[in-house]
């Protein structure tokens, strides 16, 4: 049996929400494999099972911006060690700087191209090294997008109040009439504030890998097991449409009324604009 660590307990337990013994056992049955582990926490059928292992980030902030003329938006996020310096002076006046360079940075993804983009004759990658001096501390920047309109529309971010968390996204309309629309705005705004909030995985269930998709199922299959043969199949197809609409934007309920999904609210608002309107792709950072 494979020994299992204090720390990767602790890292399944992060994840899970569950209690160390139920961690550790599980980890043991995997053999430490930890994605092995969720799997088998999961299929036990624990209530307070997180959706989905987050990602583990550093401590930081989010950051973006969008230009003048609305026709490109940039987000990005600058990582450090320890709360205290992302709450330093020196490392806001960093981030914020980083919000100007993403958004002056000729590649759309990709933390390295930052570091090469240049503003006012100097690197961010020297404002970088010059905080790190200056705090002492690793930082670096984590995740990068910026999109570009290439057509109608609008794009609109949310950066939550902690600034650990945010959302940028992008919506199509049919003319610009429709996409100077007060509604429209108005409804790109809670988009990305609904991203942030409820971290969907993608934006229908086709931009979910299959791979995904066979995993849930087969755990939803382990979970009724019990069940009479000839209805285990209609329960876990019940059960995967559940999971297409908790995890695919456009399907899941909107965050402000619940009693309609996000691509209804979208295609009311676009209406009371005398035209159409759809979410096109959008991105959701964290940190901490």
């Amino acid at each position: 049996m494979a020994e299992i660590s204090a720390s990767t307990v602790m890292k399944l337990r992060k994840m899970s929400g569950q209690g160390m013994m139920d961690c550790k056992n599980a980890l043991q049955e995997a053999n430490g494999d930890v994605e092995q582990a969720m799997e088998i926490l999961r299929k036990k059928g624990f209530a307070t099972l997180a959706k989905r292992a987050e990602r583990e980030t550093s401590e930081g902030i989010v950051v973006s911006k969008i230009s003048d003329d609305g026709k490109a938006a940039a987000m990005a996020t600058l990582c450090c060690e320890t709360d205290f310096v992302a709450k330093s002076n020196d490392f806001v006046a960093a981030a914020q700087a980083l919000a100007d360079f993403a958004l002056a940075c000729s590649a759309d993804e990709g933390a390295e191209n930052i570091l090469e983009t240049s503003l006012d004759g100097k690197k961010f990658s020297t404002v970088l090294t010059e905080v790190v001096s200056k705090t002492g501390e690793k930082i670096q920047v984590g995740d990068y997008t910026k999109y570009k309109l290439d057509g109608p529309g609008f794009i609109s971010t949310y950066i939550h109040f902690n600034k650990k968390v945010g959302a940028m996204v992008q919506i199509q309309t049919s003319d610009d009439k429709v996409a100077s629309a007060e509604v429209l705005k108005q409804i790109a705004n809670d988009m990305a504030m609904h991203i942030t909030a409820i971290n969907p995985l993608a934006m229908d269930k086709d931009g979910i890998g299959s791979e995904t998709i066979e995993r849930e199922k087969a755990i939803f299959a382990e979970q009724v097991k019990n069940k009479p043969a000839n209805i285990i199949d209609k329960i876990v197809e019940g059960k995967l449409r559940k999971f297409f609409a908790e995890n695919c934007l456009l399907q899941q309920p909107f965050v402000k009324d619940d009693s309609k999904s996000v691509a209804q609210v979208v295609s009311e608002a676009a209406k009371k604009a005398d035209g159409e309107a759809k979410i096109t792709r959008f991105v959701r950072f964290g940190v901490g």
